[in-house]
């Protein structure tokens, strides 16, 4: 039997959860906050970004070299991440390392030193990152097709922001953006592993307990899909193409469906878009289908690597393979993604770290944990009928956002996809 993880809220609204793992010498600690990059405005792009990074250049009584050392002295690892809706800061310990790396998490978040002199030179850093993005084809192609999916909206921008937003930070105002993106009642500390539920309270009272609230940093209006055509031509040995459809988000009830056509779609060697493009019709290396889910909108993805005479088909492929999925599912291929999908779950349910940050999103979004029996009664429940829903949704869109990066010839495959799945370009 899978125990629900319980949800503690401290008084001033930060909230803990515990998820012991029995058998286990080590554990992870996260502190998770309930904003991201979608939080920030056009001036501020960037700035979650940049601020996850000056958090490690000191905090607290510890300089960047003693934050390390702390950690991985006692055995450990630590780390960070920012996306879209969450940020997220991590350390794996051995038994016994929960006190230590509960109060380097809490200087980080809580007690940074933002230094001057330290944000000119991670300006560099970030903007370095931003280049090499630029320079990487598989990277920027999503990047570009994310930017049409959400034109002139923060989920549009790059979580990296650009070199004149980050050049405008200042000590002062990075510290008024900490202070409204780590609000206390959107801070989750959440650890998995070998961890006492009554240990990790105390630490958490100890090191989070003065956390403040904050106003949020500003008005999330829900996400609008607004799609369109990115084509880039580059002197590249192979065309990279992106192909973006409008779809529900993480609450909406049929996301297990939506996850299920991604799988059954592009999500395997077994999935139609491999064995259709790539197997008998060699178009592409490399392809595959995926869903991005956020708060209230999310996105079906297709990604694709292939020659650039190739492009054009294996758009209209694509586009095919979507339109008649919904339509002509099988009970052996629903049966397969299922399988598919609960493997992944139970196996991400194997790593402490992935616990205690699956953990916190839920927290997040739903206010609770939900178990995996719960997510895998989830997956069973979906039908043919479902995947049916999911495909003439995506169909019906009338708009994708296309990204196609890559020898000039390649860029036929934006109107491609279009004109195939919805009868105009």
């Amino acid at each position: 039997m899978n125990r629900l993880a319980e949800v503690h809220t401290l008084p001033n609204g930060v909230r803990v959860v515990c998820d012991p793992i029995p058998g286990l010498e080590t554990a992870a600690l996260c502190v998770v906050a309930g904003h991201g990059a979608r939080s920030e405005d056009a001036p501020r792009s960037g700035w979650s970004h940049l601020l996850e990074h000056m958090v490690f250049k000191g905090a607290g009584e510890r300089s960047a070299q003693e934050i390390v050392e702390a950690i991985e002295g006692d055995g450990g690892q630590i780390n960070a991440a920012t996306g879209y809706e969450r940020t997220s800061y991590q350390v794996r310990c051995l038994d016994g390392g929960l006190d230590l790396g509960s109060a380097v998490l809490a200087d980080l978040v809580l007690a940074p030193r933002l230094d001057g002199a330290d944000l000119a030179r991670e300006k560099q850093v970030v903007g370095q990152e931003i280049a090499e993005v630029a320079d990487t084809p598989d990277d920027l192609v999503f990047e570009l097709a994310q930017a049409s999916a959400f034109a002139g909206q923060p989920l549009g921008r790059s979580i990296l922001g650009t070199t004149d937003s980050i050049g405008a930070a200042t000590p002062e105002a990075l510290a008024d953006w900490r202070a409204q993106l780590y609000s206390a009642d959107r801070l989750v500390i959440s650890a998995a592993g070998r961890v006492d539920e009554a240990a990790l309270l105390r630490l958490a009272e100890r090191d989070f307990g003065a956390a403040r609230a904050a106003g949020a940093p500003v008005d999330e209006r829900p996400a609008e899909f607004k799609g369109g055509q990115s084509v880039q031509a580059r002197a590249l040995e192979q065309a990279n193409l992106v192909f973006l459809l409008p779809t529900v988000g993480v609450a909406h009830p049929d996301y297990f469906a939506l996850r299920l056509f991604a799988e059954i779609l592009g999500g395997g060697m077994a999935s139609r878009l491999f064995q259709e493009a790539r197997e008998r019709r060699g178009l592409a290396y490399a392809i595959d289908a995926y869903a991005e889910t956020y708060a209230d909108q999310g996105v079906l993805g297709v990604f694709a690597g292939c020659d650039a005479a190739d492009a054009a088909e294996l758009a209209q492929v694509a586009a095919d393979q979507i339109a008649r999925l919904g339509e002509d599912v099988t009970e052996a291929e629903l049966a397969r993604a299922k399988a598919q999908l609960k493997g992944g779950l139970f196996m991400m349910r194997e790593s402490p770290l992935s616990r205690a940050e699956q953990a916190a999103a839920q927290v997040l979004l739903f206010g609770q944990t939900l178990g995996p029996d719960h997510l895998a009664a989830g997956i069973e429940a979906v039908s043919r009928e479902d995947l049916a829903r999911i495909g003439q949704g995506l169909s019906g869109a009338g708009r994708a956002a296309v990204a196609v990066l890559g020898p000039r010839r390649a860029g036929a495959a934006a109107k491609a996809f279009s004109r195939t799945l919805f009868g105009h370009a």
